[in-house]
């Protein structure tokens, strides 16, 4: 396709030298110059078989105005994939922030008030196995015995009350929630990736424009960056001429020009852009051997947009200073 485009380029450099036969000439009509274009090259920005070209050469496009897609299956899969996961994360960080369902902690409750009522017991058993023992009724045995099943109990009670604790409130997985928040963040951001790519497979205009020129057909494959449409918005097109070091303290940027072409119903207004700060020679193609010599300044001037659609690239102009 960059073979295209230079080709392009080398004949419309061919079509200026011809009708800037005398640009840095004053005539009775003004410097003469030629109207130039700066095409948008739209490509994809990655490869893939192009499935839909919605425009044909010369096309007028508004702006957000489809002109191509690619294939998306793959793109369409992935970006699937991504939502699950993000669905997933997200469904596992709730159920950690808020604790074990109602069936889970009824049950820890109830195994709660049962070392309650073990370790009451077993308080009662030591009151009594001491009284028994002051009478003389049972020995030291007995007694320690009675003892270490009051400890035992009272320790199944705080273990009890602490899962009780945990079931309640997500206290104890603050990690367990970060890394689950940390998951789904991930998801999120791999998700938003999946849609860009998708987006990217289909491809609009920018902003109101001629389609120049399309280098590829429906079927074809494209490389990535290799442009598929040329447009060509309306401010994008310039007027270019050449004028004197004699004329160049007259002129500057923002100074209003007037442009007149063949077959056109009014003057074309436009605005001094850029002035070149490097003199170059007149080309010998273009110039008598008399003026090969005298040095020559680039002058561009971009007309307004409602006016630039007058012009063609290539097309001759004769431009005045005002």
């Amino acid at each position: 396709m960059s073979v295209r485009r230079t080709v392009w380029h080398a004949a419309l450099a061919g079509i200026a030298t011809a009708v800037c036969a005398a640009c840095a000439e004053k005539t009775a009509d003004g410097y003469q110059g030629y109207a130039e274009a700066e095409f948008v090259m739209v490509a994809p920005a990655s490869a893939g078989r192009l499935e839909k070209r919605w425009v044909n050469r010369g096309t007028e496009v508004q702006a957000k105005a489809p002109l191509f897609a690619l294939e998306d299956e793959n793109e369409r899969a992935a970006r699937r994939e991504a939502g699950e996961r993000l669905h997933n994360a997200e469904q596992r960080l709730a159920n950690l922030e808020a604790g074990r369902r109602a069936p889970e902690v009824e049950t820890v409750r109830a195994q709660n008030a049962q070392a309650v009522a073990a370790r009451n017991l077993s308080l009662q058993q030591l009151r009594r196995q001491e009284k028994l023992l002051k009478d003389g009724f049972i020995s030291q045995a007995a007694l320690d015995e009675a003892r270490a099943a009051l400890a035992r109990d009272t320790a199944k009670v705080a273990e009890s009350e602490s899962q009780l604790r945990t079931v309640r409130l997500p206290l104890g997985r603050e990690k367990e929630i970060r890394a689950a928040e940390a998951e789904m963040e991930q998801a999120r951001a791999v998700l938003a990736q999946s849609d860009w790519r998708l987006a990217q497979r289909a491809v609009a205009a920018m902003a109101p424009a001629l389609v120049h020129d399309t280098f590829y057909s429906e079927g074809e494959w494209v490389p990535a960056g290799s442009p598929v449409v040329s447009l060509l918005p309306p401010g994008n097109v310039k007027l270019r001429f050449f004028v004197p070091e004699t004329a160049l303290g007259a002129l500057r940027t923002g100074q209003r020009v007037s442009a007149t072409c063949d077959g056109c119903d009014a003057p074309v207004a436009a605005t001094v852009s850029y002035i070149s700060r490097q003199p170059e020679y007149t080309p010998p193609v273009i110039y008598s051997r008399t003026q090969r010599a005298k040095l020559v300044f680039l002058i561009e001037a971009r007309p307004e947009p409602a006016d630039a659609v007058r012009l063609h690239p290539g097309q001759p102009v004769d431009v005045t200073l005002k």
